[in-house]
């Protein structure tokens, strides 16, 4: 499109303004409790439409009709989290390979479970051949989850048999999935990077003998260097971040699409855009400008009291990004504590200090212990709240020397599994196309116009 159709379609878009905002808002008084808003109860607990075996996300019970905060608790097929993570950490292992396994095969793996597992997976890390230079250099975008869910669909194109629905296919298609994306990822950022900032490109290939957070590190870094600590502590955000229950926005978009009988990578890269959204896998992002802001403000970062003037200034709009929101402070469902952050906080310090970033973990700490009292107060809340994993997980990304153009991309990757997962259960398991109903908001039948008579 030239500049001239261009400014002559925005013109006329302009105009079009008032006439389509009228058509597209609602009144507030035509909702009612009847109407789940955000598929929500009208105690904010999501609308139960299924079922499933995969994920749970806990924060509390319910005890005659009332909600009894609890620490918060992540189980993956049963299994928490937190011994998962723990497990790892006790043996100097890699998990994230065996977290995908038990999602995806619903048991935790044998011994030669796991090899042939990761044998699969390492094959499975190279594109098809002339995959980056048709799809993805070809192609730059500013945004690498665009690119990313362009790919995934693309990836259609290199199956003999895409729209084949059976679980053996569907495994082979799910490893597929979670070895590539992290390859489609760094070979986008690098694209975007030699196109939009013109930096020189620099392209490596995946090592087949490398687990997935440190093949990632050697595909996003020029030298290709890491060590094994960096390595290991993003193994555990990618755990921390494969699976959240199929009730958050991406799973359930996936598990809507599966549930129509669409092939995996239509429902995956529809995940994808889901996360996208700002709302939803952005929040990492807001959080590290945030604290950004806060540290080019506030003279002593240890300082509770210029820290808390400071997030008063947030709450009220008129620092940070103005948007009066703390962000990476509570969660729809954990109450108490958010298990992922609690992870997490629990072992960046160190890491915080030698890497020169102990100003950040300090802001981080007094947020979450000075800004939950304030948001309660101001908004009058008796129920608890807590850290979420977003207050830590961008520090963590911050910590490994990852752009923020890769945090969001990051999150799909570790999620790929959990998405795949729901996908296969929705297939198998909830056997109905999703049809929810929405309320017709024009109560008195319109009469057509022929287009002379109009005004």
């Amino acid at each position: 499109m030239d500049n001239d159709t261009a400014l002559l379609l925005k013109g006329y878009a302009k105009s079009l303004e008032p006439k389509m905002f009228r058509a597209y808002s609602i009144p507030a008084d035509e909702y009612d409790d009847n109407v789940k808003r955000g598929l929500r109860n009208s105690d904010g607990t999501g609308v139960i439409i299924g079922i499933s075996k995969i994920g749970s996300v806990r924060g509390y019970t319910v005890e005659d009709g009332m909600r009894e905060p609890q620490p918060g608790r992540l189980y993956y097929r049963g299994i928490s989290i937190e011994d998962i993570v723990a497990a790892h950490k006790k043996e100097n292992s890699f998990g994230y390979e065996e977290v995908s396994y038990l999602l995806l095969c619903g048991t935790l793996p044998t011994r030669s479970d796991m090899e042939m597992f990761n044998l699969a997976l390492s094959k499975a890390k190279a594109l098809p051949d002339g995959f980056f230079e048709k799809e993805i250099f070809a192609c730059p975008s500013k945004n690498i989850m665009n690119t990313l869910g362009r790919c995934v669909l693309a990836l259609y194109n290199y199956d003999k048999y895409p729209d084949d629905l059976s679980l053996q296919s569907s495994l082979m298609q799910s490893i597929e999935l979670i070895a590539k994306i992290p390859t489609i990822i760094a070979g986008a950022y690098a694209t975007k990077m030699h196109h939009f900032e013109g930096t020189s490109l620099y392209l490596h290939n995946p090592k087949e003998h490398l687990h997935l957070a440190e093949n990632f590190l050697r595909l996003t870094r020029i030298d290709k260097s890491f060590t094994d600590s960096e390595a290991k502590l993003l193994d555990t955000l990618l755990m921390l971040h494969a699976e959240h229950s199929g009730g958050n926005n991406s799973a359930f978009t996936c598990r809507s699409v599966a549930s129509t009988g669409s092939d995996i990578y239509s429902a995956i890269s529809a995940a994808i855009g889901s996360l996208k959204g700002p709302l939803h896998g952005g929040a990492n992002a807001a959080v590290m400008h945030m604290i950004g802001d806060i540290h080019a403000h506030v003279k002593d970062v240890r300082d509770d009291d210029e820290v808390g003037a400071y997030l008063d200034k947030i709450l009220d709009g008129e620092a940070a990004d103005r948007s009066g929101i703390i962000y990476g402070l509570g969660h729809a469902v954990y109450t108490l504590s958010d298990p992922r952050a609690v992870i997490l906080k629990g072992m960046i310090k160190e890491m915080a200090e030698a890497k020169g970033l102990t100003d950040e973990y300090e802001i981080a700490e007094r947020v979450e212990r000075l800004g939950i009292p304030k948001i309660r107060e101001r908004k009058g809340m008796s129920a608890p709240m807590c850290a979420n994993v977003d207050l830590y997980s961008g520090l963590v990304y911050s910590l490994l020397g990852i752009p923020e153009d890769l945090y969001t991309p990051l999150f799909a990757a570790a999620r790929t599994a959990g998405w795949c997962a729901h996908r296969m259960e929705e297939i198998y398991g909830g056997c109905r196309i999703m049809r929810p109903a929405y309320r017709y908001a024009l109560h008195k039948k319109l009469e057509y116009i022929p287009i002379k008579e109009r005004e």
